[in-house]
C-alpha cells in the first residue's frame, strides 16, 4: 500500500525552502558574469610544453621553449595569456635524489600570439637567469596559461649544476695532416676566480666549417685530439672548452682562441703494375695495368739509357689511358722504362716508379 504525503500539510514547510533555493541559484548565476554558458576548460587548455631546454654561459643560463599551438583536445591556439616558470635551487651537498623537488613560487612571464609572424616555425619563448649560486643544483619547469583556470600540465623538467666556470684552456695548437687534424692544449686547473678546481676537468672540442660550431663527441679527458672526420682541402675552425664534472652534472667554461687548419692529401696512389714495353717501327710502346684510386689523375713515364743512374721523365698521360708511345728514342743498344701514378693534388703526389723493363734496339 503506497502512502502519499499530505501536500496540504507539508506545503507550508516546503514552499519557503524551494523559493530560497531558487533565489540562491538565480543570484549565483547572475553574479558570475556569464551571459552564455561557460567554456569548458578543455576547450582552451594548452598542451604541455615538451621542448624546454637550456644553454649555459659564463653569466648564467638561458631557457628556451616553444609556444603551445594546440589545446589538449587538438584545437588550434592563437594566443597564450602567460607562462608560469617554476624554479628550484638545491645545494649540491644536500641534494636528495628521492626527495620532492622544492619548487618555489612561480615566475609569471607574458605570453602573446602563438604565430611567429609568418616565418614558418613555432614561436620560441626565452628566459635568462643570472647571478646563480655556485655549487648548487637548479631545476626548471614551465606551464602555459590561457586564463586563471586554464593552466597546462607541467613541461619536461631540465636541471643542471652551476658553479664558478673553469678558465679557458691555453696554448691551443693545430697541425694539419693527410686526412686528419691534430689538436693539443694545456690543462686547466683553476676557476675564473683563480680558486683551484677540485673536481675532474674534461675538454669539449668544437668544430666549424663555415657556420656555427658543433661539438665533436663528448667531453674527453686528454689534452690532445685527432679529428679524422675531415676532407682534404677543406678549411676547418676549432676551439676547445674546459668542463668541470660533478656527480649531478657538468659546468662549462670559456673557450680557447679559434685555430684554423686545412688537411692536405699527402698520400700517393699505388705504383703501376705489369709494365711492359714493345719495340715498334716508330719507337717503343709502353703499357701497364690501371691503378684504382678515387683521386687518380694519370701516369708519368720515365726512360733511362745505359750508363745513366737516374731516368728522365719523357711523358705523362691522364686516366683512363694506360699506354704511352716513345717515338724516336735516342740511339742506344737498349732502353729502360718505368711508370709512376699521380693524383689530382697540386702539386701532385707521385707514387714510386715501377720496376724497369728493358727493350733492345
Amino acid at each position: 500500500m503506497m502512502i502519499r504525503p499530505d501536500l496540504k500539510t507539508n506545503g507550508k514547510q516546503f514552499t519557503p525552502v524551494l523559493l530560497a533555493v531558487l533565489v540562491l541559484l538565480a543570484a549565483g548565476l547572475g553574479g558570475c558574469g556569464y551571459k552564455n554558458m561557460p567554456v569548458p576548460p578543455q576547450k582552451v587548455l594548452p598542451r604541455p610544453i615538451t621542448d624546454l631546454h637550456y644553454k649555459l654561459n659564463e653569466k648564467g643560463v638561458t631557457l628556451y621553449w616553444s609556444y603551445p599551438r594546440e589545446t589538449v583536445q587538438g584545437q588550434k591556439l592563437t594566443e597564450i595569456a602567460s607562462f608560469e616558470l617554476y624554479r628550484a635551487v638545491v645545494p649540491l651537498d644536500s641534494y636528495c635524489g628521492s626527495c620532492p623537488v622544492p619548487y618555489g613560487t612561480p615566475i609569471s612571464l607574458p605570453g602573446g600570439a602563438v604565430s611567429d609572424g609568418g616565418r614558418g616555425g613555432p614561436r620560441t619563448a626565452t628566459y635568462e637567469s643570472t647571478l646563480l649560486r655556485p655549487r648548487h643544483l637548479y631545476f626548471f619547469k614551465v606551464r602555459s596559461k590561457n586564463d586563471w583556470w586554464a593552466e597546462s600540465a607541467d613541461s619536461n623538467i631540465v636541471s643542471f649544476v652551476w658553479d664558478i666556470p673553469p678558465k679557458a684552456p691555453e696554448d691551443l695548437t693545430v697541425r694539419a695532416e693527410d686526412g686528419k687534424v691534430a689538436l693539443r692544449w694545456q690543462p686547466v686547473t683553476r676557476h675564473l676566480d683563480e680558486t683551484a678546481i677540485k673536481e675532474p676537468v674534461r675538454y669539449q672540442v668544437w668544430r666549424s666549417r663555415s657556420g656555427a660550431f658543433t661539438p665533436l663527441g663528448a667531453p674527453q679527458n686528454g689534452l690532445n685530439f685527432i679529428d679524422s672526420q675531415v676532407r682534404n682541402g677543406t678549411r676547418y675552425r676549432y676551439k676547445v672548452q674546459a668542463v668541470i664534472v660533478y656527480k649531478k652534472g657538468m659546468v662549462g667554461g670559456g673557450s680557447t682562441n679559434i685555430v684554423t687548419a686545412v688537411p692536405v692529401d699527402r698520400t700517393a696512389p699505388a705504383t703501376p703494375l705489369a709494365v711492359k714495353a714493345v719495340r715498334t717501327a716508330r719507337g717503343v710502346k709502353v703499357f701497364w695495368s690501371p691503378v684504382t684510386a678515387n683521386d687518380l689523375k694519370g701516369y708519368r713515364i720515365y726512360r733511362r739509357l745505359p750508363g745513366e743512374k737516374e731516368p728522365a721523365l719523357i711523358g705523362e698521360v691522364n686516366v683512363p689511358y694506360t699506354l704511352f708511345e716513345d717515338r724516336l728514342p735516342p740511339k742506344a743498344a737498349r732502353w729502360f722504362y718505368s711508370v709512376s701514378s699521380i693524383d689530382t693534388v697540386s702539386p701532385a703526389n707521385e707514387s714510386a716508379r715501377s720496376p724497369e723493363v728493358k727493350v733492345r734496339n
